[in-house]
């Protein structure tokens, strides 16, 4: 059954991406065909193209994809009471919940250039845990608290995860945007050098809204980062009666999570925003998915070990 599954997710994930990549390439290289000119995304302007949205039965697709996805994840953590958790795991949770984060900001806002980046790494990230199964089992899995501390810190990590791909996007857009506002040779060298990427960028939102979308992610998985730390901390006292246990898990999710904290205090008290603070982002991510993926990724396959 879960082989089935498998094929089935990665099926609709890769189907979805190969033609959302096809339908991108074909109005590229024939813009006249289109019936709405796409609408620049670094030019603040607030409309796109009617064919940067996702179409209906593409939404309906990736809705089953999200199906298949959650129901194999379940019955592959969760077997029989058990529970088996890894680094291919963590990252096929992580981005079935930032694909499942798309789906529903797909309803608002044209946002192909997220999609384009978003199905084909769930894709493979759905498929990881068959190459890399040495996992371990938990035997406190059945205790309530760890469940709600479970499912928090995904939820939290799959916000983070479409927010770090939210602020690459937004990276390259303002890229695009200084090349286009200076002189005459970057500007021929933007517009002919990189013609697939600028009509890409070309179906998304403007590049406030971006931002707006961007911290509001930010703000809700940091609340429940919060939340993690704090149930972690209870769930800790709970089975080892200590506290706060200070290993390279601890120490990553505790960074990120002041890092996060900085960047939202500083957007707060005085507006920070730009290159520094998207790149803060992405720092930001990066201390979290090691507390998350890298140090199982290290234990597991470069240690052969099992990770606590």
């Amino acid at each position: 059954m879960d082989i089935v599954l498998y094929a089935l997710t990665a099926l609709l994930y890769g189907g979805l991406a190969v033609a959302g990549w096809r339908s991108h390439r074909h109005a590229a290289l024939h813009p006249m065909l289109e019936s709405v000119p796409p609408v620049p995304a670094a030019a603040g302007m607030s409309g796109a193209s009617a064919a940067s949205g996702m179409s209906a039965s593409g939404r309906a697709l990736l809705f089953v994809a999200l199906l298949a996805h959650g129901v194999l994840l379940h019955t592959t953590i969760f077997p029989q009471n058990a529970m088996v958790f890894g680094f291919a795991f963590a990252l096929s949770a992580m981005f079935w919940l930032g694909a499942g984060i798309y789906w529903i900001e797909s309803f608002f806002f044209p946002l192909d250039g997220l999609r384009l980046l978003v199905l084909p790494l769930a894709c493979v990230a759905c498929l990881l845990p068959l190459a890399f199964g040495g996992v371990r089992v938990l035997p406190y899995s059945a205790a309530p608290l760890f469940k709600l501390h479970f499912l928090i810190a995904n939820i939290a990590y799959g916000l983070f995860a479409i927010a770090a791909l939210h602020a690459i996007l937004m990276l390259l857009v303002e890229r695009r945007l200084h090349a286009m506002r200076g002189g005459l040779a970057q500007r021929h060298a933007a517009a002919a050098g990189n013609g697939w990427l600028s009509s890409w960028l070309d179906t998304l939102p403007p590049l406030l809204t971006l931002e707006k979308l961007l911290f509001r992610l930010i703000g809700a998985g940091f609340v429940l980062l919060t939340l993690t730390l704090a149930s972690g901390i209870l769930f800790s006292e709970q089975l080892v009666d200590r506290a706060l246990r200070l290993d390279h898990k601890t120490v990553f999710a505790i960074l990120s999570w002041v890092m996060f904290g900085a960047l939202l205090t500083a957007r707060k008290v005085s507006g920070w925003r730009g290159r520094a603070a998207l790149r803060w982002v992405l720092a930001s991510f990066v201390a979290l998915l090691l507390a998350y993926v890298g140090s199982r990724f290290v234990f597991e396959v470069l240690l052969h070990r099992a990770v606590v």
